[in-house]
């Protein structure tokens, strides 16, 4: 065999060279080497996940770092510069260009140490991600900024679940990129309370609290399987609603539409029941919005949800309160219970407690039954009926310790009507379901008549000669046609 003048043998192709084909080594289009290509692009097939994995960490704590460094030294740069104080949008335009010049050099970085890299859709990624950490939600902002999103349910950082308001549901991506992260991010989010911080940790493992849009956020670390983090928010998609748009959306018909604003005029103590996002919160706000704006309201919540305050036009005169968890010394605790008795002495002419969730159930009947008519209230519960039991089981935990005799001459002398919202029979639409009129108690009981009853379909319809004449004579003087009442099947679209 005759070898080349350098004396090694030729080198041997991975194939047969063929005439017309190209040479044995891969290529790129442009006919290069495939050595030849730019380092920047990366392999087709990408790194391996363990890889990919770490190339992201990696990233997002280079941007993490960066950030923390650079954002207060650019802002005070430009202070200086314009002498005016930069706003939270120009802070964020800051921090953008922050993190796309940090990409870049970590990119660099990466490439000198051999390091697998992430591609430019990972990035951006990335860059929202950690800009949402400092001015948003983190990996809860895409999900908080879809409009269809009622509820988001996390048993995990990375098992997320998710309810839209048509009732479908379904598996998203993680909203951290671990049990710490979103640790992390929920402590944060109880720091940012709008109104007292709220502690999570180990001390103080749940926490509840209202996110700047509204939205209610329950969050419990250590306590579930593994150990981890899992948190619930529930969205209130209707902040100012009223009895029209209730009854175009399918809740209620025209006749429970008249019903139940003759029952707000008349001021009659109304106790809202349902079950979890039953629309509770949605019915009393268009409840309210019936009430004259110049009327002094109070409203007790454990965490502010009503937002009545929020909207002068509509209710010029409203003090919010909200319950106070303990301090880290075990101190300071304020209830709803105190909080309604505190809330009688500021002149309400009507009080408002968001949800009945215990002892506040026996101040509550008392602003109810001493001259603060048309007070309102919402209950978790199964039934119209149940209403009265779970009722009595929470006034028997205050300090009262009222006797069930006692108790249910209390609600029946307080709570004029029982109003029941259900999920209807398609499970996506609410609807009221069930009305009950007080009538009295008897013993161990509190006597009420169905004054609008469940059809097949769960909607309410009218009871013909249940409502009492005198309560009657109240809504006609208020406005209500008793012609509205004689219509057995009710005023449902057909």
């Amino acid at each position: 065999m005759t070898y080349p003048s350098n004396g090694y043998p030729p080198p041997v192709p991975l194939r047969p060279q063929q005439q017309g084909q190209p040479p044995a080594w891969p290529t790129t289009p442009a006919g290069h080497p495939s050595w030849a290509q730019p380092l920047r692009q990366p392999a087709p097939s990408g790194p391996e996940p363990r890889q990919a994995t770490e190339a992201v960490g990696r990233l997002r704590q280079h941007l993490r770092d960066t950030l923390g460094t650079e954002l207060p030294l650019r802002v005070d740069a430009q202070q200086n510069r314009t002498g005016a104080p930069v706003t939270r949008e120009g802070r964020r335009e800051l921090a953008q260009a922050i993190l796309e010049d940090a990409v870049a050099a970590h990119s660099e970085n990466e490439l000198m140490d051999n390091r697998a890299l992430v591609g430019r859709d990972i990035e951006q990624r990335v860059i929202t991600e950690v800009i949402n950490e400092l001015f948003g939600m983190a990996g809860l902002q895409p999900l908080l900024d879809d409009p269809a999103v009622e509820t988001i349910n996390a048993n995990r950082f990375d098992r997320v679940f998710v309810q839209y308001n048509d009732g479908r549901r379904a598996r998203v991506a993680p909203i951290a990129g671990s049990n710490e992260e979103l640790t992390d991010l929920v402590r944060l989010l109880a720091a940012r309370a709008s109104s007292q911080e709220r502690r999570f940790d180990y001390g103080s493992p749940a926490v509840n609290l209202q996110l700047p849009g509204g939205e209610r956020l329950f969050a419990v670390m250590g306590l579930t399987a593994g150990g981890v983090t899992s948190l619930s928010i529930r969205r209130h998609g209707y902040l100012t609603v009223t009895l029209p748009e209730l009854r175009a959306r399918g809740t209620i018909d025209p006749g429970l539409e008249q019903f139940l604003r003759a029952l707000v005029r008349a001021r009659k103590n109304i106790l809202i029941t349902g079950g979890t996002g039953a629309g509770k919160t949605t019915l009393l706000r268009a409840l309210a919005s019936e009430m004259d704006s110049m009327e002094r309201i109070v409203t007790i919540e454990d965490a502010f949800e009503l937002g009545l305050e929020l909207d002068p036009d509509v209710h010029a005169d409203v003090t919010a309160f909200q319950a106070r968890e303990a301090n880290v010394e075990g101190e300071g605790a304020i209830s709803q219970a105190e909080l309604v008795r505190w809330g009688l002495r500021m002149s309400p002419d009507r009080v408002i407690v968001g949800e009945i969730r215990g002892p506040e159930v026996i101040p509550m009947c008392n602003a109810m039954s001493q001259g603060n008519d048309g007070s309102m209230a919402t209950l978790h519960a199964s039934s119209s009926r149940i209403a009265f039991t779970r009722l009595a089981s929470y006034a028997a935990q205050g300090v009262e310790r009222l006797p069930l005799d006692a108790t249910n001459l209390l609600v029946a002398s307080a709570v004029h009507f029982v109003v029941h919202l259900a999920r209807g029979t398609d499970r996506t639409t609410r609807v009221v379901s069930s009305i009950r009129e007080v009538v009295g108690a008897d013993g161990p009981q509190v006597v009420s008549n169905e004054v609008y009853r469940p059809g097949a379909d769960r909607r309410a319809r009218p009871v013909a000669g249940a409502l009492r004449t005198d309560t009657l004579d109240d809504l006609v003087d208020a406005g209500f046609d008793p012609g509205l009442l004689e219509q057995p099947e009710g005023w449902w679209p057909r």
